[in-house]
């Protein structure tokens, strides 16, 4: 070949690649002027609406209300669909941060929302290598944009467009430590678990700085699909994505190879905790507080803010509410609740066989009665009023309540409390008649802060709350009342004797339309003069209508009502024995002023509310009332005293009892509780048995516990096993108990403090003459103006 041809074919080959290298740069221009023509297009929103800047500076996303306890701990959050409460990069364990890193964005902290390197690999491979979305792009995914509809190519690369602009926004926005923050408390970890707190919470029931690494491996290998990779479900699944997170936490050092193997080699534990509106600890109380709430909300407006909602909403505005309940003490009252009840109730059960009862759960009612109760029942249940708002006629209605069908009910045998079933929503209404109900609350009476609130033995399937709601006959738990009035007025002693004998109070008198001759339990009276304190301790009626007919109804009520007490009371001697209808929320808070010196503090549920930035929205102001002198408040507190010492309230302190009364190995839940500090309280059972109460204090602590059946006509046949003692006073003695295991809780086991220069006599051993008289009492009488 010639060097002219070679030349020639040098020279055309030359021409050749010129010509390639001039069109590769042409079109990697108008690729880059494409891309940035397309980018710009996107910030300018024509390929869709974009947030505007003030959203981006302030993006709402929808928290939940958290409810704080005394002792700093989670009782629960109010939320519709996003159980979110957000915290700051600061609390969010490095173990995490490093994991979320190495697996989702390694070059997290040298882009500027834009990982360029990973994005053409992303092309080159056709994503086969792996994505190229950040962390920022992921959290503007998040907030503005929403899921990706893949099936549709061109709607996916504008929302990728979209993507990018908003993350180099977010980025001159917010630091990189602030967009870790967000990304991982607005991501959705499935079972209401809505931002790392939450799933934290409900996947290993810890806060997120307490998280280990295998723990934040596991989170945030949920974060590629937490739908799929779901560790109730998909266990394998879920293990085996965690330990690439953990390899991959290796590959970029954040842990050794050593440290890698050993953590892939541990089992993986989940230690689910849901968190709902009818699970978890203080159910009861949260619901009161949801209304609570729910009113303070109605009467406070919100400020006015450009974009945001008009009045503050519990359940989107991340409202901090703090509380007086504490954790520790909520959860030995409820444990105390669940174990006595169990029992109780198989004894209850026992009693009612159809053998036994043949109108169980009812007793003394015939046929008609009952058909009563079950129809009211029936019109005020959820399946009719259902069925009334569908349109559906009251003989349709009638007729599904016949119809057996699949259902879930409360079973105390089971460990979730519940079975399935198939019965008819007839046999349901007398299957949870059958069910023995409680309510307690305990309250620090020197500041009304109450620590514990039961409203009954399971909330999913009992929405009732007994210690607001309810309220019932406090049988002879309003007895102390009485006798305060009488000391107070008539500055009688607990050592005063009266005659246990049959009293009457004539027609007229005290507005009585006709004679009031109450008996003492069993109609028994032993004609021995009783002291005040002996007479309160064994329960004499006949002693408690000697004491209202000489102060009267009148000042009964106005003492009680100085307590705090807002239900209805007559002013009629049969008060005296217990018969109005009391809730436990009003009587802890009126005994709360014998254990503080006589002084009453209005019963105090929540101490502060906080808005989202911590800016403090409300605060409590103790709301107090002196209503009795600190002698007769003391004297009062000697006489229930001796109702734990010598009366209805001694098994507290006693052991043995259970090797010759059958009632203490089958009900009397705890026993022995062998209590040696002073104890004032005091039980009380209504007619036929269909309430027990107790009342007890220590001198930092009032509690009082009721049991009962919904309708009156569900009780025990004999007192035995329906006397305040035998429901109520166990639950008191099992919570006591656990409380002082737990000396951090510094629940008193000291004497109640007795006022300088008492002048009531408190020692009953002085000689007679000494002691009060029956002329005493009368040259008093005579000085009161009734």
């Amino acid at each position: 070949m010639s060097k002219k041809t070679v030349k020639a074919k040098k020279k055309t080959t030359n021409k050749g690649f010129s010509k390639f290298v001039k069109w590769f740069w042409i079109l990697f221009t108008l690729g880059v002027l494409s891309g940035a023509l397309l980018f710009q297009l996107a910030s300018w929103g024509v390929f869709g609406e974009l947030p505007p800047f003030e959203y981006l500076e302030n993006p709402q996303t929808n928290l939940a209300s958290e409810i704080f306890s005394s002792d700093g701990e989670t009782l629960g959050k109010f939320y519709l669909d996003d159980n979110r409460t957000p915290i700051k990069f600061d609390d969010l364990p490095e173990n995490l941060v490093n994991a979320l890193i190495a697996t989702e964005d390694a070059r997290f902290y040298e882009h500027s929302g834009i990982d360029a390197r990973g994005t053409l690999r992303a092309f080159a491979y056709l994503g086969k290598k792996g994505g190229a979305s950040t962390i920022s792009q992921q959290l503007a995914r998040q907030l503005f944009i929403g899921a990706r509809e893949k099936e549709k190519k061109t709607q996916a690369i504008l929302q990728k467009l979209k993507e990018w602009v908003l993350a180099t926004r977010l980025e001159r926005q917010y630091t990189k430590d602030e967009i870790i923050a967000m990304y991982l408390n607005v991501y959705d970890f499935g079972y209401a678990a809505d931002g790392i707190r939450s799933a934290s919470k409900i996947y290993f029931g810890k806060e997120p700085k307490d998280l280990k690494i295998e723990e934040s491996a596991m989170l945030v290998g949920m974060l590629k699909n937490s739908s799929y990779y779901n560790p109730l479900r998909r266990e394998e699944l879920v293990f085996n994505r965690r330990n690439t997170v953990l390899a991959q936490m290796a590959k970029y050092d954040y842990i050794t190879e050593q440290e890698k193997d050993s953590l892939q080699a541990l089992e993986m534990q989940v230690h689910f905790n849901p968190e709902n509106h009818r699970e978890g600890l203080a159910t009861y109380f949260r619901m009161y507080l949801q209304g609570f709430m729910n009113d303070w909300i109605k009467k406070n407006p919100k400020p006015a803010v450009e974009g945001e909602r008009d009045k503050w909403s519990l359940y989107l505005d991340g409202l901090k509410i703090y509380t007086t309940v504490d954790s520790r003490m909520q959860a030995n009252a409820e444990e105390a609740v669940q174990e006595h009840m169990k029992r109780l109730q198989a004894e209850f059960f026992h009693q009612n066989t159809p053998d036994r009862n043949k109108t169980a759960p009812f007793l003394d009612l015939d046929k008609s009665e009952i058909d009563n109760i079950i129809e009211r029942a029936m019109k005020n249940s959820d399946r009719w009023r259902q069925m009334k708002r569908q349109g559906k006629s009251e003989k349709d209605i009638r007729s599904s309540f016949t119809k057996k069908t699949e259902m879930t009910v409360f079973d105390w045998n089971s460990d979730s409390h519940e079975k399935d079933t198939i019965m008819t929503p007839m046999d349901s209404i007398r299957y949870y008649k059958s069910f023995l109900r409680t309510a307690m609350m305990s309250m620090e009476p020197q500041t009304g802060h109450v620590k514990a609130w039961v409203g009954g033995v399971d909330y999913r399937h009992f929405q009732y709350d007994n210690v607001y709601q309810g309220a019932r006959q406090a049988g002879s738990t309003f007895k102390p009342f009485v006798y305060a009035a009488a000391i107070d007025q008539l500055r009688l002693s607990p050592c005063y004797e009266l005659p246990d004998t049959q009293y009457c109070i004539e027609a007229e008198k005290h507005g009585n339309p006709e004679p009031w001759c109450p008996k003492n339990s069993e109609g028994k009276y032993s004609g021995e003069m009783y002291t005040l304190k002996r007479a309160l301790a064994n329960s004499k009626n006949s002693v408690t209508a000697q004491l209202i007919d000489r102060v009267g109804p009148k000042s009964v009520v106005s003492i009680v009502k100085n307590l705090g007490i807002t239900s209805e009371i007559p002013e009629v001697p049969s008060i005296a024995l217990g018969t109005p209808d009391l809730s436990v929320y009003e009587m802890v808070g009126a005994y709360g002023a014998f254990a503080n010196q006589g002084v009453y503090v209005k019963p105090v549920m929540v101490t502060r509310i906080e808005d989202k930035n911590g800016t403090v929205l409300y605060e409590y102001v103790p709301e107090t009332k002196d209503v009795l002198s600190k002698e007769v408040a003391y004297a009062m507190v000697n006489l229930m005293e001796g109702v734990t010492q010598g009366g209805s309230g001694t098994r507290l302190r006693t052991t043995g009892y259970d090797k010759w009364r059958p009632e203490y190995k089958e009900i009397i839940t705890g026993y022995p509780y062998e209590f040696k500090n002073p104890i004032a309280g005091k039980t009380g059972t209504t007619q036929n048995n269909s309430d027990g109460w107790f009342m007890g204090m220590v001198p930092n602590l009032v509690t009082g516990v009721w049991v009962g059946g919904d309708d009156r006509s569900v009780h025990f046949k004999t007192i035995t096993y329906g006397q305040g003692a035998s429901m109520a006073l166990p639950i008191w003695g099992l919570y006591m108990k656990k409380n002082y295991a737990d000396k951090d809780l510094g629940v008193s086991d000291g004497a109640f403090a007795e006022p300088e220069n008492m002048s009531i006599n408190l020692d009953c051993s002085k000689p007679a003459d000494d002691a009060d008289t029956e002329k005493d009492l009368d040259d008093d009488l005579d000085d009161l103006d009734f």
